[in-house]
């Protein structure tokens, strides 16, 4: 009953309701010699997500530190907010905020239109088409390297790195190797940009960097790793799981349709019934900590099952039921608390903007093979497809 294992990669759910009513905090093996404590109801989440016994510095814990990573290389990926407490964790946030603002993401609106657009106006006239690979994919990692002000021939090898990166000792590949060549990457990316700034984000960092507050280099640079993937992947996986979530609730589809102003609920509901995030980064017990009388003992490592707190009963009026009109529906997708999800705003306008497109463009949409033989991404981090091959006409 593990539930990263291939069973529950395919088929999550049942697997995680009987961890909720039999071991709702339950120690699990991870990679060899590594284990972890996964917290798996709403209520308990919800509190995980908020509480500072549970550090996110990772620094020095084997689980972290293993696998022959150079410390250098370490301290580039994981300088950035969501690998800090306070007050470090509330001096990098302030100072990302004041850049990353709700007007820089509302100004991005035409920007992430006409890259929908284009795409879409790609697929016009074709019948088969995988939509993760020429939809879902490219239009948030445009996005984001637009954001960033990444160039357009660079922006081809963030897939291979990102995967590989998350999904780490999980799945075959290179993490180390691919974590070097985005560092070497990054490091150039921004001093191109100290040298000749522009309007974008990075260009802003780069300049909050050297006024007042400085940024470090290394914070700096895992600043930059923490939004390309986090920015890219989730919304990646927001896009897939809604539309193979659609394809399996074809009355849910047909009221999309003629009802738009359900678009930015379902996407909520996307975001709760078919989380693109299985579990939260790691946290460090730095106290003993209970959980449904169950003590995670000091030191240990904690994971939160967002995916599985998001279909809790005791949360969730009917949770595997998919309602787009769900109302009051408080998942934890983004994450809780201090570390919730700073790029939240950008995802929901990046799918708003996703669903509609292909609402709009093709109303025929459906799948061109059986859903249930469609292939999910091991990993214990994240939840997507691998390919969603969908009949556009």
């Amino acid at each position: 009953m593990h539930p990263f294992g291939p069973e529950a990669t395919s088929a999550p759910h049942p697997i995680y309701a009987r961890l909720r009513e039999e071991a709702p905090a339950h120690e699990i093996p991870l990679a060899e010699n590594f284990t972890a404590w996964l917290i798996t109801r709403y209520d308990d989440a919800r509190r995980a997500l908020n509480d500072p016994r549970l550090s996110k510095n990772m620094a020095g814990n084997p689980i972290r530190s293993g696998g022959g990573w150079p410390d250098e290389l370490r301290a580039a990926m994981d300088s950035h907010m969501l690998s800090n407490d306070p007050p470090e964790h509330t001096r990098l946030r302030r100072l990302v905020s004041s850049v990353f603002t709700a007007r820089r993401i509302a100004d991005l609106r035409p920007d992430v239109q006409r890259i929908s657009d284009e795409l879409l106006d790609g697929l016009a006239g074709r019948d088969e088409v995988d939509l993760i690979g020429e939809y879902a994919f490219p239009l948030p990692l445009q996005v984001i390297c637009e954001l960033l002000g990444v160039p357009m021939d660079d922006r081809d090898s963030f897939r291979e790195w990102s995967n590989t990166i998350i999904a780490g000792a999980l799945v075959q590949g290179d993490p180390l190797a691919a974590a070097t060549a985005m560092n070497a990457y990054v490091r150039s990316l921004v001093e191109r940009k100290r040298a000749e700034p522009d309007n974008a984000l990075l260009s802003a960092l780069v300049t909050a960097a050297d006024e007042g507050d400085r940024l470090t280099e290394n914070e700096l640079t895992s600043l930059v790793f923490l939004l390309l993937i986090a920015g890219h992947e989730t919304t990646v996986n927001l896009i897939g799981n809604g539309v193979f979530v659609l394809l399996n609730h074809p009355e849910q589809l047909a009221r999309l349709r003629a009802d738009r102003k359900l678009v930015s609920p379902a996407i909520e509901e996307f975001l709760r019934y078919e989380s693109p995030v299985k579990t939260a980064t790691f946290r460090l017990a730095t106290e003993p900590v209970e959980f449904d009388g169950v003590t995670v003992p000091a030191g240990a490592v904690v994971m939160v099952s967002l995916l599985s707190a998001n279909h809790d009963p005791q949360a969730f009026a009917d949770p595997e039921r998919f309602d787009p009109a769900r109302s009051d529906n408080q998942h934890l997708a983004f994450g809780h608390g201090i570390h919730y999800c700073l790029g939240a705003p950008l995802a929901r306008l990046e799918g708003e903007i996703a669903f509609n497109g292909l609402l709009d463009r093709f109303p025929k949409l459906r799948a061109a093979q059986p859903l249930d033989e469609l292939i999910w991404r091991p990993g214990a981090l994240l939840r997507g497809l691998d390919r969603l091959p969908v009949m556009l006409n």
